[in-house]
């Protein structure tokens, strides 16, 4: 079983991916040189193919991978945090991370 990671460690991980891209390589049909392919991916609910050139490939499947390793390590976070926060919730820890000066549902003055 791997062990668990530090919330730090994930989200200096997550600040060291400088590049990604969203979504698949598709080959969208053979010419005489080899594959042409398109980079699908969904954007605002609507299906976008955009064709990307044989000799940027390479990168822009690095890219798709950066991304996949961003949402894994979003993923890792995200299940820490909530561990964490649940294990303080059912220990009574109370911890108030909001500013002391932030008021949530606080209605506003009329201005009478």
């Amino acid at each position: 079983m791997k062990p668990k990671s530090d919330p730090l460690e994930i989200l200096r991980n997550i600040e060291s991916i400088d590049r990604m891209e969203r979504g698949k390589l598709c080959i969208i049909r053979q010419g005489p040189n080899g594959p042409y392919f398109n980079l699908q991916r969904r954007e605002g609910g609507r299906n976008v193919s955009e064709y990307v050139p044989s000799d940027h490939i390479p990168q822009v499947q690095i890219n798709i991978e950066a991304h996949d390793r961003f949402q894994a390590l979003v993923g890792e976070y995200e299940n820490l945090i909530t561990e964490q926060t649940r294990k303080e919730r059912k220990a009574g820890v109370k911890k108030n991370r909001r500013p002391a000066n932030l008021q949530l549902h606080k209605k506003p003055k009329s201005k009478t």
